[in-house]
């Protein structure tokens, strides 16, 4: 780390703090109660806190993994641990899986399956391993007659409809859990303002119509789909 970079980390943890009214934590100090879980691919340039303008302590628990993948990579196919606590303790009743476009992840799955992989670290690999089949089922139910940046992102709500569709049928995911999918735009592939964040799965509900009819008004125009 240079000098400059952990001068930033300072003055910035030192304006969080000046920014804090008193009593800020009070209500979380002794323990939490999230009302909602976002697992998020691993990405610099998607803040989950920014994605939903979340200013209070306590309310979004907030677990990242390469190609936010709700399952553990290696092993039994289980709920991943960091998502799976939240529910499990404290209380949370709603989770968000949130792919974005131009996904990393994906596109390293992507071209392993095409053959045009490289090598990855070990602890970069189990989590690449995982989605290869999740994008070779993909390939074969998506529209693929486009560039390759297309079929990435028909493959990244793919993959949050198969994260999705594990978690509901889970039984380590109570019934009365809402889960939702959403793909956060950093291109404006979906033809809307970059940043917004697309609700493409409700509970397993993947028809537009129907759920801009559950989400109403002026948020239809957060329910987007790149593929039918």
């Amino acid at each position: 780390m240079t000098n400059q970079t952990l001068t930033a980390l300072l003055e910035g943890n030192h304006e969080h703090v000046e920014s804090r009214p008193a009593g800020y934590f009070d209500s979380v100090q002794d323990g939490q109660q999230p009302s909602v879980v976002s697992i998020c691919c691993a990405d610099s340039r998607v803040s989950q806190e920014g994605m939903w303008t979340v200013d209070e302590p306590g309310w979004l628990f907030t677990p990242s993994n390469i190609g936010n993948q709700a399952w553990e990579p290696d092993g039994d196919r289980v709920v991943n641990g960091n998502l799976l606590y939240p529910v499990e303790y404290t209380g949370t009743k709603t989770i968000a899986v949130v792919g974005h476009t131009g996904c990393g992840a994906v596109t390293a799955a992507y071209e392993a399956v095409i053959g045009e992989g490289g090598n990855h670290p070990t602890g970069i690999q189990k989590w690449v391993g995982a989605l290869v089949p999740v994008v070779e089922d993909g390939l074969d139910a998506i529209d693929t007659d486009v560039e390759d940046a297309a079929v990435v992102n028909r493959l990244v709500e793919y993959n949050v409809d198969r994260q999705v569709e594990f978690l509901s049928e889970s039984n380590e995911i109570p019934d009365d859990v809402a889960v939702y999918g959403f793909v956060y735009d950093l291109h404006g592939a979906y033809g809307g303002p970059r940043g917004r964040t697309y609700l493409i799965n409700e509970d397993g509900e993947t028809d537009t119509e129907t759920i801009q009819s559950d989400v109403g008004g002026k948020y239809q125009a957060s329910v987007s789909r790149l593929s039918p």
